[in-house]
């Protein structure tokens, strides 16, 4: 299955910065698009004095993520969680200079997309792979936060890998339908769309909801009893990286976390892929989407309050 992928663990660049040790190691695929993602990179924030457990978190997409999510990794370290950030592909060193952040994951191929997300995927559990060597490591005591398209990729995580322990996921969504054609955030998918249309003959919200997805959620239900059936029963590929498809097959439990305004996630895309959960609670704050930062420290209080008390 595109899931799976070789834990071999291999050389490692380490270098110590202020407030974080960067860790370079191969990717554990094979890149088809850019070398500069042939290599993964995480950052680990620790505190030294007190050790709680370990905190995964996925930040979002495009310029400037990275920068201002961050702060959430310096937090939870704080309070005695040692805290790894994965840069996901296509950010950081992981692009060319003339690559915006993110770029190749807006693509209105599944084929492609299938793989890209996976990747992504893997490149956390790959993480994991590696942390779980580190002094302290417990896997009772290991969470995952995703924020916006890191809640996208964190859902995922949490169908596939059964060593975490709790899920936080912030200000993110499922079903592509509601995604793709009204966020904001999605118009090169949408021209697309329109001026190529792709392999299985989408061109527009139209065909698709005509054809593969007037009623995303009940298809789910329907089908899919398995993780593997969401790769071998789906009608198009794009539900094989779907949250909606894996979030039945959370058995953990999940804080979701929505902005009451937010935009760029379409509520019932928020809806969608909350009601599909089967043991998620819901907090809510009172902003939107690029917003949030304003309510990040409400956000991560509850975040440490959720992996501690519930």
């Amino acid at each position: 299955m595109i899931y799976e992928y070789d834990k071999k663990i291999n050389e490692v660049k380490k270098e110590v910065k202020e407030k974080y040790t960067e860790y370079t190691i191969k990717a554990p695929y094979e890149e088809k698009f850019h070398k500069e993602n042939e290599n993964m990179i995480f950052r680990v924030f620790e505190n030294k004095k007190s050790l709680k457990g370990d905190i995964v978190f996925i930040h979002g997409i495009g310029p400037n993520n990275i920068k201002y999510l961050q702060w959430y990794a310096e937090y939870f370290s704080k309070k005695g969680y040692r805290t790894t950030m994965t840069i996901l592909p296509y950010h950081y060193k992981r692009k060319n200079s003339d690559l915006i952040d993110g770029e190749p994951f807006y693509s209105a191929e599944p084929d492609k997309c299938i793989q890209l997300f996976h990747n992504a995927v893997k490149d956390i559990r790959k993480t994991i792979d590696y942390i779980s060597n580190f002094d302290g490591f417990d896997n009772n005591k290991l969470h995952l936060m995703g924020v916006s398209f890191g809640g996208i990729i964190g859902t995922l995580v949490l169908a596939l890998d059964d060593r975490i322990n709790k899920g936080i996921l912030t200000i993110t969504g499922g079903n592509w339908r509601w995604i793709n054609f009204h966020s904001p955030y999605t118009d090169k998918v949408r021209e697309e769309y329109r001026t190529k249309g792709n392999a299985y003959g989408c061109n527009g919200e139209e065909f698709c909801a005509k054809n593969f997805r007037s009623d995303a959620q009940k298809f789910v239900k329907d089908n899919f009893n398995s993780v593997d059936d969401i790769f071998t029963k789906s009608p198009i590929p794009c539900y094989a990286y779907d949250p909606l498809s894996f979030a039945p097959f959370v058995e953990n439990k999940v804080l979701y976390i929505q902005g009451k305004y937010d935009k760029i996630i379409p509520k019932r895309a928020s809806e969608d892929l909350y009601e599909m959960f089967p043991n998620a609670k819901k907090k809510v704050f009172p902003a939107g989407h690029k917003s949030s930062i304003l309510f990040r420290r409400n956000i991560a209080r509850w975040a440490i309050n959720f992996i501690e008390n519930e």
